[in-house]
């Protein structure tokens, strides 16, 4: 038997509490059974996988953590004879994903009649952002009374396999990399989302334009995300929300509504974060004194930066200064 533990390591320069503190994360499960093809589940998390690699860090940057998890956890047996690694269903942290994936493979309709399976997706639907199924995963969603929503939202750019089983398994890998992909587009944009394609299937040749289909344009996806470029080139400046909502050519209203639907965060949780991840470079790189950082970076004076600090990262910024400098050995 073969054993595989996939995982979804964190990339970037930043230490761990800067990135804590400035990367937002997008929390992906992919769920398994014995069984299961893990043909659809493994390209899922290889998408997340690489966009984590292909990405830059800052608040513009979601980091993707990706978890299997099944109804006992510990290794689960796979149609092709590899065992994977997973997570109980109930020893997470959190109760809730931004995306949930179920896994294919004719094991499916037995996995349906699991009522400890079926029990948790009924739990766990109502605060997860989205649900997909992988091929025959659909079935573990019929028995749990769960609606995948087909069609898509503005700016989601989902696409939709067919609803025939021959469908399903002859593009089980393409359908759920296009799912995946949109995802990502979603978050970093559609040249992240085309590198990360190309990285996957580099000899992909006619079925590049395919994966990558509906991912152009200018949406209202896409216009919050360059109001988001704005505000982070920005940053530094006293700058508000009602200007960011002129760049995506919105009412303020209707931007916060659309900015924390597709960013996952407010545009003034954003900009903070962008603040943050010039202010942390500012202490780990230059002499300059703490009150003037915080004026150089919009953060106010050395006092508020200091409030700011304690609460977001739990230390000063005189101690966030000295630990990154241990840790880059300066």
């Amino acid at each position: 038997m073969e054993y595989a533990s996939l995982e979804s390591p964190v990339t970037g320069s930043v230490s761990a509490l800067t990135r804590s503190a400035v990367c937002p994360t997008r929390h992906i499960a992919i769920l398994l059974f014995d069984g299961c093809s893990l043909l659809g589940a493994g390209i899922v998390a290889e998408v997340f996988h690489v966009a984590n690699e292909l990405s830059p860090t800052g608040p513009n940057t979601w980091n993707y953590d990706v978890c299997f998890l099944s109804v006992d956890g510990g290794t689960v047996a796979c149609a092709s004879s590899i065992r994977v690694w997973t997570d109980r269903l109930d020893s997470r942290h959190y109760a809730s994903f931004d995306a949930l994936f179920v896994a294919g493979g004719k094991a499916a309709l037995t996995a349906a009649t699991d009522e400890r399976l079926i029990s948790w997706l009924r739990r766990v639907h109502t605060h997860t952002a989205t649900i997909r199924s992988i091929a025959q995963g659909r079935s573990l969603l019929e028995a749990a009374s769960i609606t995948e929503q087909r069609t898509p939202r503005d700016g989601d750019g989902f696409a939709q396999p067919g609803a025939d089983d021959t469908y399903a398994d002859t593009n089980d890998r393409l359908a759920s990399m296009k799912t995946a992909l949109a995802l990502v587009k979603r978050d970093l944009g559609i040249e992240i989302a085309r590198a990360v394609a190309e990285r996957l299937m580099p000899d992909s040749g006619d079925n590049l334009p395919a994966l990558l289909s509906d991912m152009s344009g200018t949406s209202r996806a896409d216009k919050i995300r360059a109001a988001a470029r704005w505000l982070q080139e920005n940053c530094q400046n006293s700058i508000s929300v009602a200007d960011a909502a002129q760049i995506a050519a919105m009412s303020e209203r209707n931007f916060l509504r659309r900015f924390k639907l597709e960013m996952g965060i407010t545009p003034s949780e954003y900009l903070l974060h962008a603040r943050l991840t010039i202010t942390c470079g500012l202490l780990t790189d230059s002499e300059l004194p703490v009150d003037k950082i915080a004026r150089r970076t919009g953060m106010g004076n050395g006092d508020r930066l200091a409030k700011i600090f304690r609460k977001r990262m739990m230390v000063s910024p005189t101690e966030y200064r000295l630990q990154s400098r241990l840790e880059a050995g300066v």
